[in-house]
């Protein structure tokens, strides 16, 4: 028998502002610790360097993260011009300088190479695994880190303001897997000079935005009980883009079995909807979601079943 996990059963999602200097696994930790939670995760890392909105997921969210993670993310961010470091940010060393500074144009005239999906070469300080190990810790223990290049995409890319010449700054729309370092050293080369991120914040991840987020401090302010209720969210939230199918209470049921649901009664109730082979869907008992589910031949079976007890989904009932 699996052994009950300690705290809180609580059940959503919370847009965290996370400050300066923590990492997002420290955030998790604090978020855990502030509500008493049982089970939290997080949706999109965000480096020490960087603050912004970090989502936060709660008891059963935590099925839900990878839709988030592929989901796409709003940056504003400052580069500084002719200098390179080892981390293509500020936390690392110099490693080289250049005295160019491109002005305006030359900055407009080059976004546009770097709009749709691009190929880019992840910074050697990053999380990605070589052999097994980070590619940051080999970079801390002095060894030489080759990443490949990978295919990412920008669907926007805006110059906000030049507040000197050593300095600008930008709106990045990006998908999954872009790193702003790696797109600050690549414009700066394609400037012909080099270059650094110094400022970095995420104003939206997927479905959350930057007005819904809220600090740590007021998070510790609300503390356990029903003042942080105000800003949680959804377990559905994250799936925004994912069509809802309404289940009898019987097939809720029977899917949150492991057992398959009839696709030709299903649609027989609804007869003007569509049932592409193969797409994922939000199964819903009323307002309560039961699974994520798939379309297989003549059948709806679940991909991830959840245990939400409540219509809201947040809170289980014996906690609320």
């Amino acid at each position: 028998m699996a052994r009950k996990r300690k705290g809180t059963p609580i059940h959503g999602w919370l847009a965290i502002d996370k400050p300066l200097g923590l990492s997002s696994a420290q955030v998790v930790g604090k978020v855990r610790g502030i509500l008493g939670a049982a089970k939290v995760g997080h949706g999109g890392t965000l480096d020490p360097l960087a603050t912004g909105v970090l989502p936060i997921a709660l008891g059963e969210a935590t099925k839900t993260v990878s839709y988030v993670m592929d989901g796409a993310k709003t940056y504003r961010w400052r580069v500084r011009w002719g200098e390179a470091t080892t981390t293509d940010d500020r936390e690392g060393t110099v490693v080289e300088t250049s005295d160019i500074r491109p002005d305006r144009a030359a900055i407009e005239a080059a976004l546009t190479g770097f709009m749709g999906e691009i190929e880019q070469v992840p910074p050697a300080f990053s999380a990605i695994k070589v052999d097994g190990e980070r590619a940051y810790d080999l970079a801390r223990a002095g060894e030489t880190v080759t990443l490949k290049s990978r295919i990412v995409r920008i669907d926007g890319f805006t110059l906000l303001d030049m507040p000197d010449s050593d300095h600008a700054d930008f709106e990045t729309v990006s998908g999954k897997g872009t790193y702003i370092r790696s797109l600050a050293r690549d414009l700066a080369h394609t400037l012909g000079t080099v270059g650094h991120v110094v400022v970095l914040r995420r104003t939206a991840c997927g479905p959350f935005r930057e007005q819904d987020a809220i600090s740590l401090e007021s998070l510790r302010e609300l503390g356990q009980g029903p003042g942080p209720r105000a800003y949680l969210l959804p377990v559905e939230t994250a799936l925004d883009d994912i069509p809802a199918l309404a289940l009898t209470e019987a097939e809720a049921r029977r899917l949150q079995n492991g057992g398959p649901v009839s696709l030709l009664h299903v649609a027989s109730r609804f007869p003007q909807a569509k049932f592409e082979q193969g797409s994922v869907c939000r199964a819903m008992d009323g307002k309560r979601m039961v699974a994520l589910a798939r379309i297989e031949g003549g059948e709806i079976r679940a991909v991830r079943v959840l245990n939400l007890t409540n219509d809201e989904g947040v809170y289980d009932v014996d906690h609320a």
